[in-house]
């Protein structure tokens, strides 16, 4: 799972401190470390900060891998959560750009999310993102998903870092995803068939 200048690994237990080095003290996205499509808004937010580090935490210990980082010269530099949908329950819900189709149902622990993207300031720009995706597929492929959806952002130009947290839709058509569905304004759900 190699692009020229980044190597990309599945988080694994072991790379933890990576990932707390990557996200810094505070976690990215207002304290969220991921949980904000894992649980309902009235749960997560009390979480936001330790307590919602500590969850990631138990969940990445528990295993398997919820997505992958991306290093250059050892230091990590970006973070994919990509996995199985029923993980990320919240992804899944209706009125969502994200909201399963009938032929990609939740329950099926085949049908993938790319759900959640950080790279590190200094490093965005970059080529981090198209790596994370490249070696997300690869970790898909090696885990038995069907396919890898993302709702990601059209028009990011004009979006922050903190906006594209769901990914840039130019970055994915690069990748070979297409687009299935148009459920929200701006937000194309994306697909790419393994």
């Amino acid at each position: 799972m190699n692009r020229p200048g980044f190597d990309v690994k599945p988080l694994t237990p072991e790379r933890w401190s990576d990932l707390e080095d990557l996200f810094g003290p505070q976690g990215p996205c207002y304290g969220c470390w991921c949980n904000h499509f894992r649980m309902p808004q009235r749960l997560r937010k009390p979480l936001l900060g330790d307590g919602a580090r500590q969850l990631f935490e138990d969940r990445v210990k528990k295993g398997p891998p919820p997505g992958v980082l991306a290093y250059a010269d050892g230091k990590a530099v970006g973070w994919l959560q990509v996995g199985p949908r029923v993980d990320v329950p919240e992804w899944n819900n209706p009125h969502r750009a994200s909201t399963p189709l009938p032929d990609a149902p939740a329950e099926d622990a085949r049908n993938w999310a790319a759900s959640c993207f950080f790279v590190r300031r200094g490093f965005r720009g970059r080529g981090v993102t198209g790596a994370l995706i490249e070696g997300a597929v690869a970790f898909a492929r090696e885990s038995g998903a069907r396919l890898i959806e993302a709702a990601a952002m059209d028009n990011e130009e004009k979006r922050s870092a903190e906006g594209l947290y769901v990914g840039a839709e130019s970055t994915l058509l690069r990748a070979g995803f297409v687009e299935v569905a148009r459920q929200k304004p701006g937000r194309p759900l994306l697909r790419l068939v393994l």
